[in-house]
């Protein structure tokens, strides 16, 4: 598939969704309140949120690997069954297939789609090109580093020409300027496919750099607290004026999760 030929995002909408977990006692823990909200066609969302709110409960979800408890989940009106290989998904762990090579593991999803072996390799190199791993093709994902796997893994998300992607802190752990590396290579990517990317991360900075609006979510059970837009232009600079004022308004609205729930940890202890 040449470049020309790539497909934009579809858009997301999330009506009235919830989640309910039964524990190993059998007691129901919620651990999302019904939420909704919409997200166009080629939208960078990022979702940020105090530990164990539901974030990566609400990712799983809109990926098809879980089904909400109440509500339901439309990408472009079409609802949500399962896994399918129009939405892609990228973890934190990487998730490669180490028996593998590097092209093979691009190639995976190609495969699944049924392209013809010739063309699927063309598609995977084209992709590793683009983020200069090209020479490392016939590599086994052992031997290259944290940060040029997760290059991997996101290029095999991208390779298929899904309509969605899904990214579940994919940059947690990597150090600093890794991070900083990728998501500029990310950026690049989104920017020249416009595909329609849901991002969780615990870090602030991050969310602002990336997302065209930042989704702000409460301390267990989750819901939405607020919904921040963006409107700086990429590159964006995080010592400017702008970018602090928009990092200090989300760092307030989680600290005051972060408060309620020490607090409510506290009187759980005094009980």
């Amino acid at each position: 598939m040449a470049r020309s030929e790539h497909r934009a995002g579809k858009p997301i909408s999330i009506d009235g969704v919830a989640k309910t977990y039964a524990s190993r006692s059998g007691a129901a823990v919620e651990a999302l309140e019904p939420l909704s909200l919409s997200i166009p066609a080629g939208e960078f969302l990022v979702i940020v949120g105090p530990s164990g709110c539901g974030k990566s409960t609400l990712l799983y979800m809109l990926a098809g690997f879980s089904a909400p408890t109440a509500g339901r989940i439309l990408i472009e009106g079409d609802a949500i069954s399962g896994p399918d290989i129009d939405r892609g998904m990228v973890f934190q762990s990487y998730a490669l297939f180490p028996w593998l090579s590097v092209i093979g593991n691009v190639e995976f999803g190609l495969e699944r789609k049924g392209i013809a072996r010739g063309e699927r390799r063309r598609i995977a190199m084209e992709y590793l090109q683009l983020v200069g791993l090209q020479d490392f093709a016939d590599k086994q994902v052992n031997e290259l580093s944290g940060g040029m796997k997760q290059r991997v893994a996101l290029v095999r998300a991208f390779a298929t020409e899904p309509s969605v992607i899904f990214m579940d802190e994919p940059f947690g752990a990597l150090d600093a300027l890794t991070r900083r590396f990728l998501q500029k290579e990310l950026l690049r990517i989104w920017q020249e496919h416009r595909k329609t990317i849901v991002f969780i991360t615990h870090s602030v900075p991050e969310a602002v750099v990336l997302g065209d609006r930042v989704v702000v979510m409460t301390a267990r059970p989750g819901r939405i607290k607020c919904v921040i837009p963006i409107d700086l232009p990429h590159p964006r600079d995080p010592t400017a004026d702008g970018f602090r004022d928009i990092e200090r308004r989300i760092f307030g609205e989680l600290d005051e999760e972060l408060a309620k729930t020490f607090a409510d940890e506290g009187r759980a202890a005094d009980v």
